[in-house]
């Protein structure tokens, strides 16, 4: 197994100016994905109709990303696709499912994935969303438990890895979509996969269902513009979970084996950046790109090295 293992994490829902729209990190994903085996978390090349991940990246939520950086969990490479079941949240009109189910037949056709079906929840579950008075994305999901046991149900029908589609109602996106805000929607969504990846111990990501599902005609900021010719989000999620991770106890990459870790320069307060201080691993901040939030260097750790750009850091190892 490689041992060059580095980790590029843009956390969700906090303003990432690189990595907070939809894919516009994945350039540098794939970039450094040269260089290392890359850990990357849905964020980093989640792009609607499109993804970002290639066969050299590891695609891990962000709950199994902090109990890997706390060494309770390894990393294993697959060497075939995984089995992928889809949750479908109860409140979804039949309309609006029927078009996701023509994409899961799409990508099914085009890329060969093995998504072995469908589960609606017995309930709706309930999902709010906002941005709250910090400038950053969060939300409550009223019913997450009907979201588990869907799960549950796939999980038995052999599946290895969980698509979730929750309906989210529609809102004003004009300042994302103008490349001047949060996503809003970032937040509820990493609840929801937190969730089912901590009871559930096997890779799931979330894309949101919309009742409109209009092509925009309009111009938007080109970090976020995937997902405005798209009427589903379901492609990116899909693509990356047949290739991630199974999730073991002993086998594959542990925290052990880890060289680096990436991050934007002020958004240095989390799990995996303090994981990675206590075990001597190498983590680069990146100025260029700035978050809604405050946590730099200064705070946490002289250790931690400064880089001006991605560029710089390609370059560099």
């Amino acid at each position: 197994m490689k041992k060059n293992l580095g980790a590029f994490v843009i956390p969700t829902g906090i303003g990432a100016s690189i990595g907070g729209f939809a894919g516009d990190a994945s350039y540098w994903a794939r970039k450094f994905s040269e260089k290392l085996q890359l850990i990357v978390n849905p964020n980093v090349v989640n792009a609607g109709g499109f993804s970002g991940i290639n066969e050299n990246m590891l695609y891990v939520e962000g709950y199994t990303l902090d109990e890997f950086f706390r060494g309770k969990c390894n990393l294993l490479p697959i060497n075939k696709k995984n089995k992928i079941g889809v949750i479908f949240d109860k409140s979804i009109p039949q309309g609006i499912l029927n078009v996701h189910i023509n994409t899961i037949n799409a990508v099914k056709t085009i890329y060969g994935l093995d998504i072995i079906g469908y589960d609606i929840t017995d309930e709706n579950a309930g999902v709010e969303f906002e941005v709250d008075e910090s400038n950053i994305s969060t939300g409550s999901v009223h019913n997450i438990t009907t979201i588990l046991e869907s799960g549950k149900r796939l999980i038995q029908k052999g599946a290895e890895a969980l698509a979730i589609v929750c309906r989210f109602e529609d809102d004003d996106f004009d300042d994302y979509s103008n490349g001047i805000g949060v996503d809003p929607v970032g937040g509820v969504e990493a609840i929801i996969s937190h969730y089912i990846s901590r009871e559930l111990k096997i890779p799931c990501a979330h894309s949101p269902a919309f009742d409109d599902i209009t092509i925009s005609q309009e111009i938007v900021d080109p970090r976020c513009s995937s997902e405005y010719i798209t009427p589903t989000y379901l492609p990116c999620i899909l693509i990356g979970l047949s290739q991630a991770p199974h999730i073991t106890k002993t086998e594959g990459y542990n925290i052990k084996d880890l060289n680096c870790l990436i991050m934007p320069h002020n958004c240095l307060g989390s799990i995996p950046v303090f994981e990675a201080l206590k075990n001597d691993i190498k983590i680069y901040a990146i100025k260029e790109n700035n978050t809604v939030l405050d946590i730099t260097k200064s705070l946490i750790d002289d250790k931690i090295i400064e880089i001006n750009t991605y560029q710089e850091l390609y370059d560099k190892i």
